[in-house]
């Protein structure tokens, strides 16, 4: 690590938080434009500890593959399939970004971080299997899809996830969809090789044990950066034009102090997720699949049930979860008292409203917060049938504050989604929410800069940036498949996973 120069009293952009997001969008910047000035702050001793850590995140590259929630079904029985091409143009974005990075030599090898693995998307019962049928047929019909297998034969599937398929003597209906394409990916480590090339090639280290109390606003132009040194107590004063808050669940209390209408009304539900790892080798090598089940009833999107091939601190994992827990932190590493300094006047009938609606999602958290280890490994047993208790250990994940929106209706209502919150002019942005999240962070960062720097990016020198960055950040896949489908190739042989 270089040794980090004394800080500056203007900066062009400063980011709040080292995770994915603000890495993303730092070196987005310095890539288009190396003279911006930028001013990287991290609370914690070290990049990526929070929701970007490896355990605490699933990894999955979110790409609607697998995702059984990005494309529900109507109640005049059609598949809406929107969301699911939504989502994987936008990871098509990211691979062709970090793409980018690798051809350029600002990574070196894409395995420290990427890994192909097929992910599928598996059921049981009649009316599921019609379900994934269904889908499997609308999903086909985008260039997108178009290598997606479906099957019903359990001797095809056993070949697909055996240790699912093992000892499975029922006679109840079973399907699963398989996309070779699917990638499972370390954001943990990418957004460590981000920062090391911000610092190493752009002069921009990131600042650790550096904390941020306010934000305010000075002559109407720039922002007054209220800083606090963790180590030594000293408060530091920087002025920037830019201010964007991707502190991850710590986003909503800082933004609640930033002196915007735009943030009114937002206010957050904190979930904690737990993990059950496997610790059996032999068992680990038998299975390498994304494999995603459907939610239980009253079950938010992001428990969704999977097993899950994973590669962390260079060794390959088998998790199964997540299962829901609740804490009023806002963060891993942070106050109990988070959820309830969040409650202010303007998001009151939000916080209510949401409540009131979603009593249901209550009982859900309630029960899964009683589970015992048990209780865990039986519902792993609907997946992998003789799954032994001493195999498996709990480990905690990171912590998702869903956001809470002000609804005309409703008084409020609970997004399972990513959303950014910005000034009028978009000098200050927050990203807010969780999933698809870190898999769909180049898009988010394209918006936010054109949001952010609305006559610089319009200029031809960005735009024409940006397409050599992401080929097709403002093109319809649908309008130019032959395009694509090269783009696609190059970008599977530079992350090597063809």
């Amino acid at each position: 690590m270089k040794a980090k120069s004394a800080f500056s009293k203007e900066y062009n952009l400063i980011c709040v938080g080292g995770g994915i997001m603000s890495a993303t969008l730092a070196l987005m910047l310095k890539l288009i434009d190396s003279s911006q000035k930028i001013l990287i702050l991290e609370r914690l001793e070290d990049v990526a500890l929070e929701s970007s850590a490896a355990w605490n995140n699933a990894g999955t590259g979110h790409s609607a593959f697998c995702e059984l929630n990005y494309s529900p079904q109507q109640k005049n029985g059609n598949i809406d399939v929107s969301k699911a091409i939504q989502i994987c143009t936008q990871f098509e974005q990211s691979k062709q970004f970090w793409a980018y990075l690798v051809e350029n030599n600002f990574i070196e090898n894409a395995k420290e971080f990427i890994h192909p693995v097929p992910h599928h998307s598996f059921v049981k019962g009649e009316e599921n299997v019609a379900f994934l049928r269904k889908r499997y047929s609308e999903m086909k019909k985008h260039i997108m899809f178009q290598e997606m297998q479906f099957s019903e034969d359990p001797e095809t599937l056993a070949k697909w996830f055996p240790i699912i398929m093992a000892d499975r003597v029922d006679s109840e209906s079973v399907a699963a969809t398989r996309m070779e394409l699917g990638t499972e990916i370390n954001f943990e480590k990418l957004t460590h090789l981000i920062f090391k090339i911000l610092e190493e090639k752009f002069d921009t280290p990131v600042y650790t044990n550096f904390e941020v109390e306010d934000i305010d606003p000075t002559d109407g132009v720039d922002w007054l950066v209220e800083i606090k040194n963790l180590e030594t107590k000293e408060k530091i004063n920087c002025d920037a034009e830019h201010v964007f808050i991707g502190a991850g669940g710590g986003a909503l209390s800082l933004l609640q102090k930033v002196e915007i209408h735009e943030k009114d009304g937002y206010g957050g539900f904190p979930v904690s997720g737990q993990w059950l790892i496997c610790n059996n080798r032999e068992t680990i090598e038998q299975h390498h699949a994304k494999v995603y089940g459907k939610a239980g009833v009253d079950a938010p999107p992001m428990s969704v049930p999977h097993l899950d091939t994973r590669y962390i601190d260079g060794k390959r994992e088998l998790l199964f979860g997540p299962f829901a827990g609740f804490s009023t932190k806002f963060l891993k590493e942070g106050s109990y008292l988070d959820l309830f300094k969040s409650i202010k006047w303007d998001n009151i009938p939000a916080m209510w409203g949401v409540f009131w609606h979603n009593i249901p999602l209550t009982t859900y958290l309630v029960k899964q917060i009683r589970m015992t280890h048990e209780d865990r490994m039986n519902e792993l047993r609907k997946f992998v049938k003789n799954a032994k208790s001493e195999d498996w250990d709990l480990r905690i994940a990171g912590q998702r504050v869903q956001i809470i929106k002000r609804d005309e209706e409703e008084g409020g209502t609970l997004e399972f989604g990513t959303e950014v919150v910005h000034s009028k002019k978009g000098r200050i942005t927050a990203l807010l929410g969780a999933s698809p999240g870190a898999s769909t962070a180049v898009h988010i960062m394209i918006g936010l800069l054109h949001d952010a720097f609305p006559e610089k990016a319009k200029t031809k020198t960005w735009q024409q940036k940006f397409s050599e960055m992401i080929p097709f950040w403002n093109k319809e896949i649908e309008d130019n498949p032959f395009e694509f489908e090269k783009v696609r190739k190059k970008c599977a042989h530079l992350l090597q996973i063809n």
